[in-house]
Order: structure tokens, then C-alpha cells, then sequence
């Protein structure tokens, strides 16, 4: 039964959350129909072009094509109720993971509805509002008890679901899943915050196995060792920011007034005592008060949720472009390169470039106004990526950050969250397109000299553009586009030196 701890026993200790009876999920019958694959996909997938790179337009392929290779039907007795894409890591689906994998799924909605993989973590969530953050595949039961500090997180369901939102404007979808959402986050604040209203993880917790952010920890993969986590405070914010996004959508604005609040607490917070003024670096907290001096791409997270003042962004973000640190050959490592655990060959997460960690820095810059940044990481790491695709035939789970290489260790095949570089990061940064479908608005950033554009471009519910830029002789000349499509959209056309906004009427 949904909402039990089912591999063992325990005494009923769980005080009801009210949100949990609106869970629709809870109930709902399973879909046991067959995923397509991906030669029945391909003609209902976004077609790009790019002039003189041929290789670019096979590695976009690749990463579909073992995307549908871990797309798999609900099995009998495992508690499933939608086809789902794996993870590819090990018997279970991801919360973090899946959430990922989604930014650049969406894009194959036609195709396959992939979002629903989050309904498999809906559909089990326990009375209190607490949801695993793995969910075992073969008998559906979690992998941890919900105490357990490895048990959950990251908090980044909203984030992905908000996304979606955007690309489709699916507002029945939105309905379902405030509920789940809204209780979830009601159980992280009260189980996973300390006196002060800080956030904690772990290792584990937090994603980011073995990262050196706990001193002196016997194994930092399972213990909170009682600090403050910068990437969980930030992501409590970011998390309410789009739950309260969907509130407003919904006219449930009243259930949000509690996070509003909260948000503004822990914006105060982490300014006040999470920044490391010598530095200019957002850190850990140790139970003693002081803030640790590990610089992690976790502090980022910062950016997307939007708690950086304005006369701090420039320093912090100047981090980005320090070869002392993080601006190395492969940008960006998840660890500073001046920290004594750095590996140059990227050691997990002691430096590994790893593809969602990138592309939440990349919304973050882009959030904040740092798009010329944003489109110099995008491009080293996709330039990175499409270097060892060339070389291997394949995509990593994370790369080496000190040349063009996969990290060690590191999972091949692994689409996987790697879809995101040749994908979503190819899609938003390297071609430039951002979509809005609730303000029926599309950004087009060109910065590319060459033809490129995309054909069954998916935008709402059943909207298709297709999209072309023709070759250019420099960046400043203004892009001449042409976009056809079923929908009518404005077009936020972008280019060096220049902005103008285009109607497309539809055809």
C-alpha cells in the first residue's frame, strides 16, 4: 500500500498531512501500455539543423536513441502507475535524477509522455507527505525509511514540473500534482530543518556523494554532521518560489502565504550566515557558526533560487570565469580547482563536470541576467561533450574537467541526465531557444554565424514551429528567421548588439 513503510515494520508514528487526501496519484490505475521505441519515435521528435556540423546533429540523435532504450512499462505488483525513462544507474528511479532527465525529455512529449515518470513518486507518497528519493523498480517499495538522513532529496520536483508548465502550459497537470508537492514540502521543513529554520542533508542526500564538505566525517555520504547545507537552503527557496508560482496559476495563493515568509527567512539567512565575505562564496555552515571554506558548485543554487543581492552576483559569479577555480578547460567542476580534494581527472564529485549541475548553473546565470556567461559555459561544455561523443561513440555520466575525457569513474551510455548537453543545453543555449507557452513567447538568443533551426519544434499542448536562422557573415548583423507553425507566438529575437520582438501568426 502506498504511504507505508513496506520493507519492514515499524510502529505507526505518522502525523496525517491534509494535503495528501487531494493526491489523485494515490489511487489512480496504472497505464501498462508498451513505451514506443525509438525508430516508431523519431519522425515525432524536434528535427534540428546546423550548417557544417554533422557530427552535432548524430549526437543529438544518440542521446534519443538511448533515451528510449531505458523507457519501460509499469510491471505487475511493483506499484507503478505510468511508463516511466530509467535512471540507468542502478534497480531504482531517481528524485533527482528524474527531474533532470525531464529538463531534456520534455522536448519528446510527442513522442512519449515522460513527465509522468514523476507520477511513480506521487503514487506512493506516505500519509505525512514524505515521498523516497529511490524508488526500487522491481517491487516498488523505497529504498530507505523516510528518517533515514540519506532518504530524500534534492527538493527539485517543483523546478521540473514548473518547467514543463512552461514548454506545454498543461494547467489540469499543474492541479494534480500542487498537492503532492505542497505536502512534500511541508514534510522537508519539518523534518529536514534545524532550530534556526536551516536546511540539512547528506551526502547521499544531496546527490553530491563525496564531496569533502563534512570535516572529519568517517563516511560524509550518510551524515548531516550538523551544518547547514547551502544547495538544500537554497533549494527549500527555489522550490517554494515555483510552488507559489503554481499557486497563483491554480487561485490556491492562500496555501503558499506560509512559504512566502519562509522564503524571505532563509534568503536573510543564507546572506547573513552562509556567505563568506573574504571569498565572496556562499558555504556550509558548521554547528559552531563558522562557514566553511569548500567552495561547491552546490553554492549555485543560490543563483536559481534568486536570494543573491545585486552587489554580491558580480563577485560570486566572477568564480565562474577564475581558472584558480572554476573556469577550467571543461567547465564547470563541481568541486574548486584550488581545493586540495580537486581531482583532475574528476574523481565522482572532487571536480567531475557533471551535466545537471551545469545546466542549474546555466539557468541560474541566465535567471540573473549573465547571458554572455551563460552561453560561454553552455558552449565549452557542449563543445566538451560532443568531443568525447566523437572520440567514444557515447555520453558519460560525468566528465573529466581538466581536458576533453570522461571522468573516473564515471557510468557510459548513461542517458541518463547526460541527454541534458546534447539535448536541452543544445536546444536553449547553443541554438538559443527558450520558450514561455503561457505568455505564448519564445526567446531566440542567435548567436551562431552558421544556418541552424529546428523543425517539429513542440510548443503547447499541440503546437509545432519550425524554426530557421539563415548563415550570417558576423554576430552583429541581424538574424533574417523564418518560423512557421499551428500557433500563434512572439518571438524575443536576440543577437549581438541587438533585440527586437517578432509575431509569427500561425499558418
Amino acid at each position: 500500500m502506498p504511504g507505508k513503510d513496506r520493507s519492514l515494520c515499524y510502529t505507526d508514528r505518522y502525523v496525517p498531512e491534509p494535503l495528501v487526501d487531494e493526491n489523485v496519484f494515490l489511487n489512480m490505475k496504472p497505464d501498462r501500455s508498451y513505451p514506443r521505441n525509438f525508430p516508431e519515435s523519431r519522425a515525432a521528435l524536434p528535427e534540428p539543423f546546423w550548417e557544417g556540423h554533422e557530427s552535432a546533429i548524430e549526437c543529438y540523435w544518440k542521446a534519443w536513441d538511448l533515451a528510449f532504450r531505458n523507457c519501460k512499462r509499469v510491471l505487475r505488483g511493483n506499484g507503478f502507475i505510468a511508463p516511466y525513462i530509467d535512471t540507468a544507474f542502478n534497480d531504482c528511479i531517481f528524485m533527482w535524477d528524474s527531474s533532470f532527465i525531464l529538463m531534456f525529455a520534455k522536448y519528446g512529449r510527442r513522442a512519449f509522455e515522460f513527465q509522468r515518470t514523476l507520477d511513480n513518486f506521487y503514487a506512493v507518497q506516505h500519509p505525512d507527505g514524505f515521498i523516497t528519493r529511490e524508488l526500487q523498480e522491481w517491487n516498488g517499495n523505497d529504498r530507505f525509511h523516510r528518517y533515514d538522513p540519506v532518504s530524500t532529496g534534492p527538493n527539485l520536483m517543483p523546478w521540473c514540473e514548473w518547467e514543463y508548465f512552461l514548454n506545454f502550459g498543461d494547467k489540469d497537470r499543474l492541479a494534480k500534482i500542487f498537492p503532492p508537492l505542497l505536502a512534500y514540502y511541508h514534510w522537508t521543513r519539518h523534518h529536514r530543518t534545524w532550530p534556526d529554520g536551516s536546511y540539512w542533508s547528506s551526502g547521499w542526500g544531496c546527490g553530491m556523494d563525496n564531496q569533502p564538505r563534512i570535516p572529519g566525517a568517517v563516511n560524509p555520504q550518510f551524515v548531516h554532521g550538523h551544518m547547514a547545507w547551502i544547495d538544500a537552503t537554497a533549494q527549500a527557496v527555489l522550490a517554494g518560489k515555483m510552488l507559489v508560482r503554481m499557486a497563483k496559476v491554480l487561485g490556491r495563493a492562500k496555501d503558499t502565504r506560509d512559504i512566502v515568509a519562509e522564503m524571505k527567512t532563509l534568503a536573510a539567512y543564507m546572506n547573513a550566515r552562509m556567505w563568506r565575505e573574504d571569498t565572496k562564496f556562499y558555504s556550509d555552515r558548521f554547528r559552531d557558526g563558522k562557514v566553511s571554506s569548500v567552495k561547491s558548485i552546490a553554492a549555485y543554487w543560490t543563483l536559481l533560487a534568486g536570494v543573491v543581492p545585486p552587489k554580491r552576483l558580480k563577485p560570486f559569479v566572477a568564480h565562474l570565469c577564475d581558472r584558480k577555480t572554476f573556469n577550467r578547460p571543461h567547465r564547470v567542476p563541481t568541486l574548486s580547482a584550488d581545493n586540495p580534494e580537486y581531482k583532475a581527472t574528476g574523481g565522482y564529485w572532487q571536480g567531475g563536470v557533471w551535466p545537471p549541475t551545469n545546466y542549474m548553473i546555466l539557468r541560474g546565470l541566465t535567471e540573473t541576467g549573465f547571458d554572455d556567461l551563460a552561453a560561454d559555459v553552455a558552449r565549452n561544455h557542449y563543445d566538451n561533450v560532443l568531443k568525447v561523443f566523437e572520440r567514444t561513440g557515447t555520453f558519460w555520466e560525468n566528465y573529466a574537467p581538466e581536458k576533453a575525457a570522461p571522468g573516473k569513474p564515471a557510468m557510459h551510455d548513461f542517458v541518463g541526465w547526460s541527454g541534458l548537453g546534447p539535448i536541452s543545453i543544445f536546444f536553449e543555449y547553443v541554438l538559443g531557444l527558450r520558450p514561455s507557452v503561457p505568455d505564448k513567447r519564445i526567446v531566440w538568443d542567435i548567436r551562431l554565424t552558421e544556418a541552424h533551426g529546428v523543425s517539429r519544434y513542440p510548443f503547447g499542448p499541440t503546437g509545432t514551429l519550425d524554426l530557421r536562422c539563415e548563415r550570417r557573415k558576423r554576430p552583429t548583423e541581424e538574424p533574417r528567421i523564418t518560423v512557421h507553425g499551428n500557433v500563434d507566438v512572439k518571438v524575443d529575437l536576440r543577437w549581438h548588439g541587438g533585440r527586437k520582438l517578432v509575431k509569427c501568426s500561425r499558418l
